[in-house]
Formats: C-alpha cells, sequence, structure tokens
C-alpha cells in the first residue's frame, strides 16, 4: 500500500477517534448534570464558574493579586468540595459501582411525573369524596400566562396536601381555578373564559363552562370536581368526559399531561378503586 493512502487512512481513524472522544466526553457531562440538577451541587457549580470568571477577569486587566487570590481558592477548593460533598460523592461512586449512574435521569424524569400524577389524584380522590369544587388546569403547549395574571400567583411545590387545602370551601383561594405549569402551581383563584356552546348540558355549572371554555381556546386540560355530586370531569380539545372513575382519571391524566400510551398510563403504581359518580 502507498505511503500516501496509509497516511490518509491514520488520519481518517485520528479523526473518527477525536469524534468519539468528544462525544463520549459530552455524554458523561450531560449525565452529570442530570444527576446533580435539583441538588446543592447546582449552587456549587455557579459559585465555581463565577470563580473562574473573575480569575480570568484578573488576569485579563492586571489585578495580580485577585488573580493570586483566585488561584488559591481553586486550588485549595478542590479539597474543599470533597470535604463538603463526601456523602454525595460516596453515593456517585456507589451507583457507578451499581452501574445506575447513567439511567438515573430517566429514572429521576419518571420518578418525577409518578410524583406529579399521584398528587393530584390523592387530591381530586380527596374532593370527589367530600365533595369539594374544584377547578384544576394544566398548561400544555398554549402559554396561560394571560389567566394566571386574572388569579394569585404562587410559583409553588405541586403537592396533594397544597391542592386541597386551595379549595377548602370560604377559604380566600378557594373559588376559581388553579393553574398548574409543568410540575409546579402557578397561580389559584384565576378567572378562565367560559364556554358559549348551545350543546353544553343544562345541568353543568359555571366549573364544566369553565373548562370547557379553556379547552376550546387553548390545548391545556382541565380536571373538574363538582360540588353537588363529587363527579369527576375532564375537559381536552373542547370535549367533555365525565363521571370518570379515579383509576380511570389517573390514566387519562397522566395520557393527557405527558403523552404517554395507554400501557404506560396504566401501569402507574396508584391503583386507585373509586365508586362511580353520577349527576
Amino acid at each position: 500500500m502507498p505511503f500516501a493512502d496509509q497516511f490518509t487512512d491514520l488520519a481518517v481513524l485520528d479523526l473518527v477517534i477525536n469524534a468519539v472522544d468528544i462525544l463520549l466526553v459530552w455524554f458523561v457531562v450531560y449525565k452529570l448534570i442530570t444527576v446533580i440538577r435539583g441538588t446543592k451541587a447546582v449552587q456549587l457549580l455557579k459559585g465555581i464558574f463565577v470563580i473562574v470568571i473573575v480569575r480570568g477577569l484578573s488576569e485579563l486587566l492586571g489585578f495580580n493579586t485577585l488573580a493570586w487570590m483566585m488561584s488559591q481558592v481553586m486550588l485549595w477548593g478542590v479539597l474543599g468540595v470533597i470535604i463538603i460533598f463526601q456523602p454525595e460523592l460516596r453515593r456517585a461512586l456507589e451507583q457507578l459501582g451499581r452501574g445506575k449512574i447513567f439511567a438515573r435521569g430517566n429514572l429521576q424524569e419518571d420518578e418525577e411525573r409518578d410524583r406529579l400524577v399521584e398528587a393530584v389524584t390523592k387530591s381530586v380522590s380527596y374532593m370527589a369524596k367530600r365533595r369539594i369544587g374544584a377547578l384544576i388546569t394544566f398548561e400544555r403547549e398554549t402559554g396561560m400566562g394571560d389567566y394566571i395574571e386574572t388569579g394569585i400567583q404562587m410559583d409553588s411545590h405541586l403537592t396533594s396536601e397544597l391542592l386541597i387545602n386551595l379549595f377548602i370551601p370560604n377559604t380566600p383561594l378557594h373559588d376559581g381555578a388553579v393553574i398548574i405549569q409543568k410540575s409546579r402551581i402557578a397561580a389559584a383563584a384565576c378567572y378562565l373564559p367560559l364556554s358559549e356552546s348551545p350543546f353544553i348540558s343544562k345541568e353543568l355549572g359555571t366549573r364544566h363552562r369553565a373548562a370547557l371554555g379553556v379547552s376550546e381556546v387553548t390545548d391545556s386540560i382541565t380536571v373538574v370536581v363538582s360540588e353537588e355530586t363529587g363527579a369527576i370531569s375532564f375537559t381536552a380539545n373542547g370535549e367533555l368526559q365525565r363521571n370518570l372513575e379515579l383509576d380511570e382519571f389517573s390514566s387519562l391524566l397522566r395520557r393527557e399531561w405527558f403523552g404517554e400510551s395507554e400501557t404506560a398510563a396504566a401501569s402507574t403504581r396508584w391503583n386507585w378503586r373509586g365508586k362511580k359518580n353520577n349527576g
């Protein structure tokens, strides 16, 4: 084989190896970010980033003393990080030994989805049994900023206890809709547009009309608990499904909220068995 051809093959091989090397580095960095996301290590990384920027600017501007100080901080900071985050580092090494560290990102996402569906289902179950009226809207692709501004902004962690407390009668925020963005309660006591469809049953009240109305102008999904009967209803794309059992509601919520298949919806860990309401 001519020397030129051998040189070309080696160059191509070296290029492929470098490309794979870069992709592996990016993959490891991405997985590490998913591991530390939502932990106190994120604040540490922000602090390190600030120190690196300050050190670079000090060297660029000729601030030698400040640059030396930042260098010492970075030098001894490594030891401090090991001491402060010893439990997290040990846990990460244990997961690496069990081969679970790279699967943690998807696992965390699945666990968070399970937690959200469970929280909403638990709160709806509680309110349906006690006939506490509720109106809960979930934002999807279409932004709901205009409707959020009509209520009391919260930006709160979504839990079943908080959802239940918001709809307890005779409390300041019980009247109106709760709007959920992603995994947080964005606002409470919000006003939603009422549907003007002439085909809506006369027995449906303001909550059902508001649920249908917002589903006609946005792609949001809305849950309604009837104050008169305790019946659970669900609206999406201008359609209303009434008198849902709790296990049906949980599966429907998971499918519409997260776009999961019927199989995934049926695999939710909560197995609610509620009595079907009529009315």
